[in-house]
């Protein structure tokens, strides 16, 4: 079930940003509000362990060796399919 939360005193420079963002993300205020909020609140916490191994798991689905430098700006100029 949803709730309805008011907020108030929100200071000026906070609600402009808001307005920004959610303008930026093709979102509502309400919306970019709700998605701040789940990110600060619900994000869930990885160890380095478990962020390298997930690093190493999409490297190794890349099928590639390794990348070097070149590889990569030649890959941000093509705009990456």
């Amino acid at each position: 079930m949803s709730t309805t939360l008011t907020l108030k005193n929100i200071p000026d420079e906070v609600y402009e940003r808001l307005k920004v963002v959610a303008k930026a993300n093709r979102r509502s205020l309400n919306s970019e509000i709700i998605m701040c909020l789940e990110t600060v609140l619900m994000s869930t916490r990885i160890s380095s362990k478990e962020r390298l191994a997930r690093a190493r798991q999409l490297r190794a689905k890349l099928n590639v060796e390794e990348f070097q430098a070149d590889d990569i700006d030649i890959m941000k100029k093509q705009g990456r399919p």
